[in-house]
């Protein structure tokens, strides 16, 4: 634990069900659980397995989530043997709890899988929850694009636009951390899941306040607890292996010293 970002090494149940015991209020949670495609980070399940598994750690988010929290869950593709090659997870797993599903938002990248006898995937879904269906916070204003075509277009007198820019719409262009020589990203960590910190960031300032408590059940690289601890939230992670949550810290120390000395830098230059 350090400055808001608390991480446990151990099953995401196992801390769940501790939140619950000690009444943990949530805001929000967000994640990207095991897809169960062969990943050397997850177990092979059977999809009757998998589904069931799923539902019971969302139920359990569920059971530890304020009244006017938020859960935003990615998710891929899987094979369903006899069925489809590249099913989206999401139309699998999206009423297998009891949050209250908003929407859905589509990530859409550049880099993906490459194919030929059917079109490259190049876009993941983020299914956007809530615990009540009414009742949650949405900052809008705090995610608006200001990249708008005709800002000073009038209709009646008034800006058609707001001034703080347009709605960033349900679907989103984030590049993907990439891998590979001369192509890296700048972020990427030894996690080969990795979201990037453009699309944590928007969701982190959407669905939750300055010193809200964040959730993330597979914390992987850490990105979520970045944008968390970066935005003034106190950020729960748990990661079941080890290496992860050591190159996870070890980034935090980074974010944390960098953020240190950009700050040192902005003190000197009033003095």
């Amino acid at each position: 634990m350090r400055e808001g970002f608390i991480l446990y090494n151990t099953d995401c149940r196992v801390v769940l069900r501790e939140l619950a015991k000690v009444g943990t209020a949530v805001n929000l949670t967000l994640t990207s659980p095991p897809y169960n495609i062969g990943k050397d980070y997850e177990e092979p399940k059977s999809l009757g397995e998998y589904v069931g598994w799923c539902s019971a750690w969302m139920n359990e988010v569920w059971g530890v989530t304020a009244p006017g929290g938020a859960f935003w869950l990615n998710l891929g593709y899987l094979s369903v043997e006899g069925k489809g090659r590249a099913v989206p997870i999401a139309y699998i797993l999206w009423d297998k709890s009891l949050f209250y599903l908003q929407q859905e938002v589509v990530w859409s990248y550049g880099a993906g899988v490459t194919a030929k006898r059917f079109f490259a995937p190049r876009n993941e879904k983020w299914l956007f929850y809530t615990k009540d269906a009414n009742d949650y916070t949405f900052n809008l204003d705090d995610v608006r694009d200001p990249n708008v075509k005709y800002p000073n277009q009038k209709k009646n007198g008034k800006f058609r636009c707001n001034p703080l820019g347009k709605n960033p719409s349900d679907v989103w262009d984030f590049p993907k951390v990439t891998t590979g020589s001369n192509r890296s990203s700048r972020e990427r960590t030894p996690h080969p899941a990795q979201f990037p910190l453009g699309v944590v960031d928007r969701i982190v300032k959407v669905s939750s306040d300055y010193s809200d408590v964040l959730l993330d059940p597979f914390s992987g690289s850490g990105s979520s607890g970045i944008a968390a601890v970066g935005n003034g939230r106190v950020y729960i992670g748990v990661e079941l292996r080890e290496d992860y949550c050591r190159a996870s810290a070890e980034r935090h120390e980074r974010f944390l010293a960098a953020r240190d000395d950009e700050a040192s830098q902005a003190a000197l230059s009033v003095l």
